[in-house]
């Protein structure tokens, strides 16, 4: 269990990295992780580097016994590359080369750009291969920006075409260019779609499949000259939880491990559902658990700030991200910097330097984790749902919603947060992932859905799996054509629907529905209507207009021993979730260790370390919660009753 923080001591005075370090191990750190933004600092002019400052905070945080991570600091250029070499920098939307200064300024295509980034990579390989207490490396920082449109990055995106399609004439069926008389005659006419509102769908989405697969080549150059110069040493980089640019799955899979940076408070308190979908996409995109590289220790912001944790909510996110797979955790960022746009970005210390309140806290979490690193080693969650995460069906969205307000996390997360509010423990999976091993399967908003993927989930279902789908799902296929037959397609026979029009609902034409059966109670449909016609499927809830009145909103369809579910609407009320995930749990026979109360959240870790429940308060309001009784509560060293007292953002962990 590794527990720590992003130090910069290029920052702050030599005289004051010794005293830090120390401070770092009272607090029961043993990791930090260093240099990612310093390549100026290592390579002050071209092929002149420098590593002395490094090995001397190296030979510190050794002395501390404390592990290091290394960061490739390839997302912020020096100064030099940008005068030597313009054609580094990426270019906009206008013609413009983007302005040097702030950082990721870099064209991901640029030659010139991949060949310095390899090489400032091998020179910190080969220098620090045998550093003892170096343990791993992030590649550059948060992958993802700029979008470069630049004459090499057009020439790319052409070639790309080519090496995907072969020729011309595949390429124009594939994208339907005989609309508008779009069809293309040589590769070098294909334009690069600026404005995705006006794209022809199907270029914009074959455009982001480039870009995505231009930040995947970056990182495998570097990750290749790490494997080969370091082979000890691990290889991670630092996700952005539901970020969605690019494709993670792809991302991921040069990677030992995945880590991601989580700063879940911003707004107003309340129940930290993204960061726990977030954590689940995670752990889901290499089927293990992974880290936290950056994790709030303060208020953020670059202009303004937002607010300060409150006292506990450290602790909180710390142990939500734990519950949810995270084997290590690093805050960011040790010192609160005084310089530079960050400044008002809080670490552990303020700008005084002093080791305060929230530094207290997270002393106490990292005595806490090293009392609990021997029952938590070899566990992870083990969930009985999946939700199928997809990043082209999210792209595509972008480039046509279909209706006003589809935003493809949000569609996930209605789902999710009823899971969450019901106890259960959820997958995030990549389409045409086996499903095998799960009880049920949701599929929000799944708009790419190719045939193959859309038969192994009819087979699930078939199979005694229990599926859910929804609005807009199976209109695409994997070029983004619209599929030639009734949505939801090859879906229908599992589902037991066919959906023959629809309809956006604009504001101020929200329709009434009313639950039918197991979901009781009177709703409200909004944003879209799907016209559903049940071919076996039971009502769940109906339409209450009067031009609806033959159509679902919702249905059930029990197939042997499977269950499809359609939603044909986006409801308001979350009440209509929670009851339609219960239906759902119900036929996937999923019974949740505990039934959380309002604002508490459960999760389980399991494996031989044995199984361990999280139970977690997200408010500022005392909470009683039903539990096994008998069961040792590990930071307390107690046994439960049946109810126990949980205060406002505390924890209990118990071992089952």
């Amino acid at each position: 269990m590794y527990i720590g923080v992003d130090f910069y001591p290029e920052h702050w005075p030599r005289k004051l990295w010794n005293r830090y370090a120390s401070l770092m191990r009272k607090a029961n750190f043993n990791v930090v992780r260093l240099a990612e933004f310093a390549w100026v600092l290592m390579e002050p002019q071209e092929g002149c580097f420098d590593f002395a400052w490094l090995d001397e905070v190296l030979a510190i945080l050794k002395k501390h016994d404390i592990s290091t991570i290394l960061g490739t600091p390839t997302a912020v250029m020096p100064a030099w590359v940008a005068r030597k070499y313009p054609d580094c920098l990426a270019t906009l939307k206008d013609g413009r080369r983007i302005e040097w200064g702030v950082r990721k300024n870099n064209c991901f295509s640029s030659p010139t750009y991949r060949l310095l980034s390899q090489r400032i990579t091998r020179a910190m390989a080969e220098h620090f291969a045998a550093a003892p207490n170096v343990i791993g490396w992030q590649t550059d920082n948060e992958f993802g920006d700029p979008v470069c449109y630049c004459d090499t990055c057009r020439k790319g995106f052409h070639d790309w075409l080519v090496n995907k399609y072969k020729t011309l004439e595949k390429l124009n069926a594939a994208w339907g260019t005989h609309f508008w008389g779009h069809r293309f005659g040589q590769w070098c006419e294909i334009p690069l779609p600026i404005d995705p509102d006006g794209a022809n769908p199907s270029l914009y989405l074959d455009w982001r499949r480039y870009g995505s697969w231009l930040n995947v080549r970056f990182q495998g150059e570097q990750v290749q000259i790490l494997r080969e110069c370091c082979p000890r040493h691990f290889i991670t980089h630092n996700f952005m939880g539901l970020y969605s640019e690019l494709n993670y799955y792809d991302l991921a899979e040069d990677l030992d491990f995945v880590s991601w940076d989580n700063y879940p408070i911003g707004g107003p308190p309340g129940i930290l559902y993204h960061s726990a979908a977030a954590a689940d996409l995670m752990r889901g995109l290499k089927r293990g658990n992974f880290w936290i590289m950056e994790q709030t220790a303060g208020a953020s912001g670059w202009g303004c700030f937002n607010r300060n944790p409150r006292p506990g909510e450290i602790r909180l996110v710390a142990y939500q991200q734990m519950a949810h797979g995270a084997d290590a955790q690093l805050w960011f960022r040790w010192r609160t910097c005084t310089a530079g746009r960050e400044q008002y970005w809080h670490g552990l210390l303020g700008h005084d330097g002093k080791p305060l309140r929230r530094y207290r806290e997270a002393a106490r979490v990292g005595a806490e984790f090293k009392k609990l690193a021997r029952h938590v080693e070899g566990t992870t969650v083990q969930a009985p749902v999946a939700i199928v995460y997809d990043y082209e069906s999210h792209w595509a969205l972008t480039s046509q919603p279909g209706y006003a307000g589809n935003h493809y996390p949000e569609a996930i997360l209605r789902y999710y947060r009823a899971l969450f509010r019901a106890g259960v423990n959820a997958d995030m999976i990549q389409p045409g992932q086996d499903p095998t091993g799960y009880r049920i399967v949701i599929a929000p908003d799944l708009y790419i859905l190719p045939d193959d993927l859309a038969k192994q989930l009819c087979s699930f279902v078939f199979g005694g799996g229990v599926l859910l789908a929804d609005c807009r799902t199976g209109v695409k296929d994997e070029n983004s054509l619209c599929h030639e037959r009734a949505l939801p397609g090859l879906l229908s026979e599992a589902l037991g629907v066919v959906i023959e029009e629809y309809e956006a609902v604009p504001d101020g034409a929200e329709y009434a529905v009313q639950g039918v059966g197991d979901i009781v109670g009177n709703f409200t449909a909004i944003r879209c209507c799907d016209w559903v016609k049940p071919r076996g499927a039971q009502r769940l809830a109906v339409y209450q207009p009067w031009h609806l009145k033959d159509f679902a909103a919702a249905t059930r369809y029990r197939h042997g021993n499977g269950t499809g579910f359609y939603v044909g609407t986006v409801i308001r009320q979350e009440e209509f979730y929670d009851a339609l995930i219960a239906c759902l749990i119900q036929a996937g026979r999923v019974r949740p260790v505990v039934k959380p109360p309002a604002g508490v959240e459960v999760s389980l870790r399991q494996g031989r370390g044995g199984k361990l429940l999280f139970v977690m308060n997200h408010t500022e309001e005392t909470k009683i919660v039903h539990v096994p009784p008998g069961k040792v509560d590990l930071l307390r060293g107690t046994r439960t009753a049946k109810t126990l007292r949980l205060a406002r953002y505390d924890i209990v962990v118990l071992k089952l």
